[in-house]
Protein backbone atom coordinates (compact mmCIF):
# COMPACT_ATOMS: atom_id res chain seq x y z
CA UNK A 1 0.00 0.00 0.00
CA UNK A 2 1.41 3.40 -0.89
CA UNK A 3 1.39 6.24 1.66
CA UNK A 4 -1.43 7.75 -0.37
CA UNK A 5 -3.78 5.72 -2.52
CA UNK A 6 -7.30 5.22 -3.77
CA UNK A 7 -9.21 1.96 -4.09
CA UNK A 8 -12.73 1.35 -5.42
CA UNK A 9 -15.30 -1.44 -5.56
CA UNK A 10 -16.16 -1.70 -9.28
CA UNK A 11 -19.63 -3.09 -8.49
CA UNK A 12 -20.81 -0.27 -6.23
CA UNK A 13 -18.33 2.59 -6.78
CA UNK A 14 -17.72 2.67 -3.03
CA UNK A 15 -14.30 4.28 -2.70
CA UNK A 16 -11.65 4.51 -0.01
CA UNK A 17 -8.89 7.08 0.15
CA UNK A 18 -5.85 6.00 2.17
CA UNK A 19 -3.56 8.84 3.23
CA UNK A 20 -0.75 8.95 5.75
CA UNK A 21 -0.98 11.10 8.84
CA UNK A 22 2.23 13.01 8.23
CA UNK A 23 2.35 14.21 11.86
CA UNK A 24 2.60 10.66 13.23
CA UNK A 25 4.50 8.98 10.39
CA UNK A 26 8.01 9.06 11.90
CA UNK A 27 7.21 7.88 15.43
CA UNK A 28 3.99 5.80 15.10
CA UNK A 29 2.85 5.52 11.46
CA UNK A 30 -0.90 5.92 11.09
CA UNK A 31 -3.20 6.23 8.11
CA UNK A 32 -6.53 7.96 7.59
CA UNK A 33 -9.02 5.95 5.53
CA UNK A 34 -11.88 8.03 4.13
CA UNK A 35 -14.86 6.14 2.70
CA UNK A 36 -17.34 7.59 0.26
CA UNK A 37 -18.95 7.42 -3.13
CA UNK A 38 -18.39 9.78 -6.06
CA UNK A 39 -21.60 11.21 -7.52
CA UNK A 40 -21.62 12.43 -11.13
CA UNK A 41 -22.07 16.20 -11.32
CA UNK A 42 -22.36 16.52 -7.54
CA UNK A 43 -20.06 16.64 -4.53
CA UNK A 44 -19.09 13.15 -3.33
CA UNK A 45 -21.04 11.40 -0.59
CA UNK A 46 -18.42 11.05 2.14
CA UNK A 47 -19.44 8.54 4.78
CA UNK A 48 -16.69 7.81 7.29
CA UNK A 49 -13.09 8.36 8.29
CA UNK A 50 -11.13 5.88 10.35
CA UNK A 51 -7.66 6.29 11.81
CA UNK A 52 -5.59 3.10 11.63
CA UNK A 53 -2.10 1.95 12.41
CA UNK A 54 -0.09 1.50 9.24
CA UNK A 55 -0.02 -2.32 9.50
CA UNK A 56 -3.81 -2.48 9.94
CA UNK A 57 -4.32 -0.15 6.97
CA UNK A 58 -2.03 -2.34 4.85
CA UNK A 59 -4.04 -5.44 5.80
CA UNK A 60 -7.28 -3.67 4.84
CA UNK A 61 -5.80 -2.54 1.49
CA UNK A 62 -4.66 -6.09 0.63
CA UNK A 63 -7.98 -7.62 1.68
CA UNK A 64 -9.96 -5.19 -0.45
CA UNK A 65 -7.78 -6.01 -3.47
CA UNK A 66 -8.25 -9.72 -2.77
CA UNK A 67 -12.05 -9.43 -2.86
CA UNK A 68 -12.09 -7.50 -6.12
CA UNK A 69 -11.55 -3.82 -5.35
CA UNK A 70 -9.25 -1.99 -7.76
CA UNK A 71 -6.89 0.92 -7.43
CA UNK A 72 -8.27 4.07 -9.04
CA UNK A 73 -7.57 7.71 -9.71
CA UNK A 74 -8.57 10.28 -7.04
CA UNK A 75 -12.36 10.55 -6.84
CA UNK A 76 -12.62 13.81 -4.88
CA UNK A 77 -10.34 16.64 -3.89
CA UNK A 78 -8.06 16.44 -0.88
CA UNK A 79 -9.74 19.60 0.44
CA UNK A 80 -13.06 17.77 0.92
CA UNK A 81 -13.35 16.46 4.45
CA UNK A 82 -15.52 13.82 6.10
Amino acid sequence: MPRHGWIQDPRTNDTKRFHADEKSWNRDPRVFVDSGRPLPGQPPLLKTRVYLRRDTAELLWRELLRVGWRTCEPQWGADIDV
